[in-house]
């Protein structure tokens, strides 16, 4: 909380005026100059750390990403239950011993190396659920051709 202004020349309120702190202390007030570089340098820190920021946010998109390809991959490998928990531990492990590196440059050859490492040991043939694209049921019942007419109200015909 500030008290009264008052001014160490004893002229008019400008640039040499002073704020008074309750307990005693001033604070002067900043020259113009100064405070239009200090503004240009918060501006350029503020454009460094939100490129900073969105390359983060795109490092963490990809490895969440890599981690849930490579935890689904994982179920390929060992398609029963009790054999998936300890390789999928492993795998969690893996990524929580790089968890606190800093360094982009670190984290993005991290991150290619793991890429790497998950296609090069990628499943051959994944499991695919039946019924998905690519499974042994999909488009089992294709849609019938155009001009073919299907009526569901069989039994139920109209009397007229």
């Amino acid at each position: 909380m500030t008290g009264s202004w008052t001014s160490t020349r004893g002229g008019p309120p400008d640039e040499g005026w002073m704020t008074l702190n309750v307990d005693g202390s001033s604070i002067r007030n900043p020259d113009p100059a100064d405070t239009v570089a200090e503004n240009q340098i918060e501006e350029e820190m503020s454009l460094a750390s939100a490129s900073y920021l969105a390359r983060r946010a795109a490092q963490k998109e990809r490895v969440r990403i890599l981690y849930r390809r490579a935890l689904k991959d994982t179920l390929n490998w060992a398609v029963h239950r009790h054999l998936f928990y300890p390789d999928a531990d492993a795998l969690r492990e893996k990524f929580e011993a790089n968890k606190h590196v800093e360094d982009l440059e670190s984290i993005d050859r991290l991150i290619a190396d793991a890429e790497a490492t998950y296609n090069k040991w990628r499943h051959p043939d994944p499991y695919v659920v039946p019924w998905a694209p690519g499974g042994s049921k999909f488009h089992r019942n294709p849609t019938p051709p155009s001009g073919i007419e299907i009526i569901y109200d069989y039994g139920r015909e109209e009397t007229e």
